[in-house]
C-alpha cells in the first residue's frame, strides 16, 4: 500500500485505536489547548493535568544554520492564531526570516489518550532557505531520570551493552542534555516511549511518527530522525529533518558492528514555494508496574499501522520445500557421521554444529513431522541419523560440546545458548518420535537425560549465578524432558530458572540480554530466551503468572519486528520489491535485519490462543512468510539484510551507501533449519500458514 494511502486509513482509524486503548488502561481522555500566559504554549491534558507541552521558547523550531557539525541559529515561534474546525484544533504562524516568511500550521485531534498531529511548513521566499533544519518537539513534565525504549536500538538505556559493548551500543542514562536520536527507517515500530516513576505512580509517554525522507535532504537519502532528549526537570520526545545524535556525539550514527561513523551534514534546502508536512501521534498513559511502559505504545503502534497483510508474501508451503531442498545440499553422506553442515562449501573442512549458527539437531524433530508433507522417505532417515551422530558428544561438568570436525571426529565448543537451544531440539525429536514411531530414541533420550541432569543441578546450586539471560534457553527442554521422564529436579530446576529471569527483568531494569554470541548486549534473542522459559512453564504448571511473564518477554522481543514496509534506494533489496514487515533487528548492536523470528512464531501463535488475540496470530503468519523472501533458485538465502546505515559486508567506508544492501553468501545453516524448525512445531499444531483464516476458525472451534 503507498505511504500516503496507508497514512489516510491511519487517521481515518484513529478513533478506534485510540478508544481501544484508552479502555484498556482506564485513563484520562486526552485534550488539548493552548496555554494560558505570553508564551501560549500548546498543552495536552489528561483532566486538569498537563501532560505534554510545547517547549517553552515557542511551538515550532527551525535552525536556520550549521555550526560545528549540528543545527545552529535557531528560530523559534509562538502561536499566533488558533481555529476551531470540528475537532481540530489548528494553530498557525509566521516565522520572519531574512530570506522570506516560512508560514506555520499545526492540526491536533484528540481521541481517548491520543493525540494526532501534523505539521506544516510552507517556504515563502525569493531564493531558498539553505541549510535549515524542520523539528517536532515535546516537552514531557516531571519525566525526570526516564527510562527510553526506541524499538530495535535502545532498551531502557542498555544497561547491559553499556557495560560489554565497548561503545558499540547507544546509550541513555538519563543525565541532563543527553541526546539519542536516530533515522527513522532504523526504527523498526517508529515510535519514541519514555518510563518514570511520578509523584503516585509510574508514568509513560510516546511519540510515534509516520515515517518519512526529509524533503529538500542534502542527502539523496535523509530521513527524518526520532529520539528522546534528556532535561533537568522533564524529557524531550522529538523530531528532526534528518540529524542523528548518540553517546554524546552530534552527528553520527551505528554503522559497524563495534562503533558509530559520522553521519554529517543532514540539513534541509527549503525551495520557493516547498511545502512540508510531518505527521506523528502523542500518546500518554498511566503504567501498570515498573518495566512495562513500553507496551501500551507497541500496542497502539500495532493498530496504527496493522501489519499483517499477506498478500504478495511467499507462499508458506513454497517455503517449506524450497528450504528443504537446500537442507539436503548440506547434508553430508558420510558412513559413519553423516550429518547437517554449517558452513556453505567454500569453508574448509566438515562441521556439524548444534544451536546457535549451526543448528545441526533441529530437523531432528522438524523433519519427521513435515514428512507427510515433504513426501520424502530420505527425510526421517537423514534426520534420525543426524541425531544419532550428535548425541554421542562427549559431556564434561558445563555440558556436552557442540561442534563436530568430521575430518579429525574431534569435539569442540561449549556454550549455554547453543546447548540449551540442542537440547529443545533432542526433546521435539523425542516427542515426536514416540507419536509417529519410526526411530530408536534410546540413544536420544540418554543424551537428554545426561545433559538435564547436568545443568539441573547447577541451576539447582545455590550459588547459580548466570551472567545473561542466556541460559533462559535451559528452561523449555527442561520443562519437556520433565513430562518425558517424569524427573522433578528437572521441573524443579525449570521453575528456579524461569523465577530467577523474571525478578531479573521484568522491572526492565536489566532489560533482557546476551542471546547471541556475537553481541553482548540488549537483543532480541535474550528476550526470546525469557519468552521460551515462561511459556515452558506456563504450560508446564498453568500459573497464571508465568503466562503474564511470558507475554511481558514477548512484547519485549516483538518490540525489534518491523511492523511496516521501509522504502529503500536503488539497491539489491529494492529489485526484488523487498518488504520488511515482519522481519526482526538483530540487537543494539548488530542492527541490520535476519529471519531469526520465524523461530518463534509457533509460540506467537500458541499466545494468540492463551490471550485470546487473533492479532496475534496474524502476525505470526506474517513473520513466518515474509521471512520467505530472497529465497535463490537453490532455496538459498543469505543473513544480513541493511535496512538502515548499517553494515557488515561490503563496502563499509561510506555511510550513505550502505541502506539497501544484502549480505548473500553467508548462509549459515540456521537461517534454513528455523523454517523447518518452525514449521514441524506449526505441522504438530495442526496450523497451515497458507490457510490462514481456516487455521483461525478451526483454533477459535476447540
Amino acid at each position: 500500500m503507498p505511504r500516503r494511502v496507508a497514512v489516510v486509513r491511519w487517521f481515518a482509524g484513529i478513533c478506534l485505536v485510540a478508544s481501544v486503548s484508552m479502555q484498556a488502561w482506564g485513563e484520562t481522555p486526552l485534550t488539548v489547548r493552548v496555554g494560558d500566559g505570553p508564551q501560549r504554549r500548546m498543552e495536552v491534558r489528561a483532566g486538569d493535568r498537563v501532560v505534554l507541552q510545547s517547549p517553552a521558547e515557542g511551538l515550532w523550531s527551525v535552525a536556520t544554520a550549521w555550526k560545528e557539525g549540528w543545527p545552529d541559529a535557531w528560530r523559534h515561534q509562538n502561536i499566533e492564531k488558533v481555529e476551531q474546525t470540528g475537532d481540530w484544533t489548528v494553530v498557525s504562524a509566521k516565522l520572519t526570516l531574512p530570506q522570506g516568511v516560512l508560514e506555520l500550521r499545526d492540526a491536533y485531534r484528540p481521541d481517548g489518550n491520543l493525540v494526532c498531529g501534523v505539521r506544516r511548513f510552507t517556504w515563502h521566499g525569493k531564493e531558498a532557505l539553505p541549510r535549515c533544519t524542520l523539528s517536532v518537539r515535546w516537552i514531557v513534565p516531571g519525566a525526570v531520570n526516564a527510562k527510553p525504549l526506541l524499538p530495535g536500538i535502545l532498551y531502557y538505556g542498555n544497561p547491559s551493552g553499556a557495560r560489554t559493548g565497548a561503545g558499540a551500543v547507544a546509550v541513555h542514562t538519563g543525565k541532563p542534555g543527553e541526546e539519542s536520536i536516530f533515522e527513522e527507517h532504523r526504527y523498526p515500530i517508529p515510535f519514541a516511549s519514555l518510563e518514570w516513576k511520578g509523584k503516585a505512580a509510574w508514568r509513560g509517554a510516546a511519540l510515534h511518527t509516520v515515517p518519512s525522507l526529509a524533503v529538500g535532504g542534502n542527502h539523496a537519502d535523509q530521513w527524518w530522525s526520532l529520539g528522546v532528549l534528556a532535561r533537568g526537570d522533564a524529557a524531550e520526545l522529538t523530531l528532526l529533518s534528518g540529524p542523528c545524535a548518540a553517546n554524546g556525539k552530534h552527528s553520527v550514527v551505528k554503522a559497524l558492528q563495534g562503533k558509530f561513523l559520522e553521519y554529517h551534514d543532514a540539513w534541509v534546502c527549503l525551495k520557493p514555494g516547498t511545502m512540508v508536512e510531518k505527521a506523528f501521534f502523542l500518546e500518554t498513559y498511566p503504567v501498570v508496574r515498573q518495566g512495562a511502559g513500553f507496551q501500551t505504545p507497541l500496542r497502539t503502534a500495532m493498530k496504527l499501522y496493522h501489519p499483517y497483510g499477506i498478500d504478495g508474501l511467499p507462499s508458506y508451503h513454497r517455503i517449506i520445500r524450497d528450504k528443504y531442498r537446500f537442507a539436503c545440499s548440506r547434508f553430508r553422506v558420510r558412513q559413519k557421521d553423516p550429518g547437517f553442515e554449517m558452513f556453505p562449501d567454500f569453508v574448509e573442512g566438515t562441521h556439524y554444529v548444534m544451536g546457535w549458527c549451526g543448528q545441526a539437531a533441529a530437523l531432528g524433530g522438524a523433519l519427521p513431522a513435515l514428512n507427510q508433507r515433504l513426501g520424502d522417505v530420505n527425510a526421517v532417515k537423514m534426520a534420525a541419523r543426524s541425531l544419532d551422530l550428535l548425541a554421542s558428544s562427549p559431556f564434561n561438568k558445563d555440558g556436552f560440546l557442540l561442534k563436530y570436525t568430521a575430518e579429525t571426529g574431534k569435539w569442540s565448543n561449549q556454550d549455554p545458548v547453543s546447548q540449551g537451544q540442542a537440547m529443545e531440539n533432542f526433546a521435539r525429536a523425542i516427542l515426536i518420535a514416540r507419536k509417529h514411531g519410526g526411530a530408536d530414541t534410546k540413544g536420544w533420550e540418554q543424551f537428554l537425560k545426561t545433559a538435564c541432569k547436568i545443568h539441573a543441578d547447577r541451576i539447582l546450586r545455590d550459588d547459580w549465578r548466570p551472567v545473561s539471560t542466556a541460559e533462559a534457553f535451559f528452561v523449555s527442554p527442561l520443562c519437556k524432558a520433565y513430562g518425558l521422564f517424569g524427573n522433578s529436579e528437572f521441573r524443579n530446576a525449570a521453575i528456579k530458572a524461569a523465577d530467577y529471569y523474571a525478578k531479573r527483568h521484568l522491572d526492565m531494569s536489566e532489560p533482557y540480554w546476551g542471546g547471541t554470541l556475537d553481541a553482548r548486549c540488549e537483543d532480541k534473542e535474550g528476550a526470546m530466551a525469557g519468552f521460551h522459559a515462561f511459556l515452558a512453564v506456563y504450560e508446564m504448571t498453568k500459573a497464571p503468572r508465568y503466562l503474564e511473564w511470558a507475554e511481558h518477554a514477548m512484547d519485549v522481543a516483538l518490540t525489534y519486528t518491523v511492523v511496516w514496509d521501509i522504502d529503500l534506494p536503488p539497491g539489491r533489496l529494492r529489485d526484488h520489491g523487498f518488504k520488511s514487515r515482519g522481519w526482526t533487528v538483530v540487537s543494539a548492536q548488530n542492527q541490520h535485519l535476519d529471519v531469526y523470528s520465524v523461530l518463534y512464531t509457533p509460540e506467537i501463535w500458541r499466545m494468540g490462543d492463551y490471550l485470546h488475540r487473533k492479532d496475534l496470530k496474524r502476525l505470526a503468519a506474517v513473520m513466518y512468510r515474509s521471512c520467505g523472501q530472497l529465497i535463490d533458485p537453490f532455496g538459498s538465502q543469505g543473513e544480513q539484510i541493511q535496512q538502515t546505515n548499517f553494515g557488515q559486508s561490503g563496502d563499509l567506508s561510506d555511510v550513505f551507501r550502505m541502506r539497501g544492501g544484502y549480505s548473500e553468501h553467508w548462509t549459515v545453516f540456521w537461517i534454513t533449519a528455523h523454517f523447518l524448525n518452525a514449521a514441524g512445531q506449526f505441522e504438530e499444531m495442526g496450523v497451515d500458514l497458507d490457510r490462514l483464516e481456516e487455521a483461525m476458525a478451526a483454533a477459535g472451534s476447540k
